[in-house]
């Protein structure tokens, strides 16, 4: 996670920060985005409001750094690490924290609670976006472009319809009723990614 810069002054307290943070994404999933304020997150936290606007400017960035926290610690591939391993080792080493993350309730709160705000505070789609989603797709394209070279995907293959296919899967799946539990969903997401070409097919 990257921490906005600071100017002068004492330094950032990381313990406050987290607070904050945690704070910061309990009342985005309880109230959403509009039902937001500085003020209710410094009070959950236990600081000052200018302890907060020292931090973020702009709640939208407050929140998007707090999804982060629960989000954000899957990204653990670098490039070096996707030179070094298959695509087939890369997603399979990958799935069970994917797995256990988008069978969580609090992933699930979070999901809904994004997509409502993507229309009413286009900004906040626009940072978290920019700062999360992004990074993840470089990523997850230069494995599919790997996959590609090494004759897994059709020559052809479009890595930006790819990723929205893996991604749209997982996130209607788990916003369905009766959402699939930790293993259930890795099932689910090692059929998914069969079907990508980022797995083996099964034996037959």
């Amino acid at each position: 996670m990257t921490a906005p810069a600071r100017g002068r002054g004492r330094p950032r307290d990381p313990e406050t920060d987290a607070a904050i943070l945690r704070a910061a994404l309990e009342v985005f999933v309880e109230r959403g985005i509009e039902g937001l304020s500085i003020e209710q997150v410094a009070k959950r936290a236990g600081v000052g409001k200018l302890t907060v606007y020292r931090r973020w400017a702009t709640k939208e960035e407050l929140v998007s750094q707090a999804i982060q926290t629960i989000v954000g610690e899957e990204l653990t591939f670098s490039l070096d690490d996707l030179d070094a391993l298959s695509p087939y080792e890369i997603t399979e080493r990958a799935l069970p924290a994917a797995a256990e993350l988008a069978a969580s309730p609090a992933y699930r709160a979070l999901i809904a609670r994004i997509l409502g705000s993507a229309v009413s505070h286009p900004s906040l789609m626009a940072v978290t976006w920019e700062r999360y989603i992004l990074p993840r797709r470089r990523l997850a394209a230069y494995l599919i472009e790997r996959a590609r070279q090494e004759g897994l995907l059709a020559p052809d293959a479009d890595a930006d319809v790819l990723i929205d296919m893996m991604v749209g899967a997982v996130m209607y799946r788990a916003l369905q009723p009766g959402p699939p539990d930790t293993a259930e969903m890795l099932r689910y997401l090692r059929a998914v990614y069969r079907q990508a070409g980022l797995l083996p097919p099964e034996p037959s």
